[in-house]
């Protein structure tokens, strides 16, 4: 059955990936946009299809999917379903690093690379104090995030109170989440094809950790290895998402839930099925911030916190009942 679920997630997938294309600003015919994939031509619905809609709708799949699978890794490494992507301080360091970029005027691969570096430095300072420290647990690590990700929000405030009218407005527009701009598409492909691969590879382990530590241990999982590779690993994935699209806030949370109750906590399913649908979900979204008060575009990050903010409260209270 999980099978069943995960051939279904797959054509989901294409189905949204489809309608995405084919749906906007001008509404392009099914046979249309398959023509345009399969043999393209000079006509201006091939034009909007390959040069438009297809590198935006590519990169909110590969952000939600990479949202999703760090949700996934953090969820269980820390034992916590509260857990979610940016609770490291991952995306507060991106977003430091690109609103600093969009203060000095720059943008594109410059901005992308700032908050790439941000992100990087959010890591290395997380894992330092750890380390540091010596005390190398979830809740050490949950709560060494949780202060770095605090001060960065600081820092973000005083750069967008210090910022001039005209810059606030792409800083909010960045912080919400910003998909019109293809940066980093190769990079997100080969991070997410990579961290899936890994990912699964530690889907043993992660099973052996929903027991508890104790019974992880006595099953031969290195507790402290682990901990280093599911923390940099959803760390890295995270960080590739924020520089490709800025701060998408739910999919990371949402989705992995959402799949528990479908497929399972085996993680061998688990981890496809919310890759999987955390690329639809981003996907429709952006379909939505798209066309819902077209001309205008919504920034992404605005619809998937009114699709996700119903659901999981829906989540919570089927779990409380249970």
């Amino acid at each position: 059955m999980k099978l069943v679920w995960l051939v279904a997630l797959s054509l989901l997938s294409l189905g949204c990936f489809m309608l995405s294309l084919a749906v906007g600003s001008v509404n392009i015919p099914i046979e249309s946009v398959w023509q345009a994939l399969s043999a393209p031509s000079p006509s201006m619905d091939s034009a909007i299809v390959l040069q438009i809609r297809l590198p935006r709708t590519t990169n909110a799949f590969l952000v939600g999917g990479l949202l999703a699978l760090s949700g996934v890794l953090l969820q269980a490494l820390l034992k916590n379903p509260l857990a979610e992507p940016y609770i490291l301080g991952v995306s507060g360091g991106a977003s430091v690093g690109a609103l600093v970029a969009i203060l000095l005027g720059l943008s594109g691969f410059i901005l992308s690379l700032m908050a790439f570096l941000g992100a990087l430095l959010s890591m290395a300072l997380v894992f330092a104090i750890v380390l540091l420290s010596r005390k190398v647990t979830s809740a050490h690590i949950l709560l060494t995030g949780v202060v770095i990700a605090t001060g960065w929000g600081a820092v973000v405030n005083v750069l967008l109170v210090i910022g001039p009218g005209r810059e606030v407005k792409a800083m909010l527009f960045w912080l919400m989440g910003d998909l019109s701009q293809v940066v980093a598409q190769t990079l997100g492909m080969y991070t997410l094809a990579l961290g899936f691969i890994l990912a699964l590879g530690l889907s043993r382990a992660l099973n052996a950790l929903l027991q508890g530590t104790d019974a992880a241990q006595a099953l031969g999982v290195n507790m402290l290895r682990m901990q280093v590779m599911v923390y940099f690993l959803a760390s890295l994935l995270t960080a590739v998402a924020v520089t490709m699209a800025g701060g998408i806030g739910f999919i990371g949370l949402v989705a992995p839930h959402m799949m528990r109750l479908l497929v399972g906590t085996d993680h061998r399913f688990l981890l496809p099925a919310a890759t999987l649908f955390g690329g639809c979900l981003l996907v429709v979204s952006d379909l939505l911030a798209r066309t819902v008060v077209a001309p205008q575009q919504l920034p992404p990050g605005v619809i998937t916190a009114f699709i996700g903010v119903p659901i999981f409260l829906y989540l919570l209270m089927r779990t409380a009942r249970l």
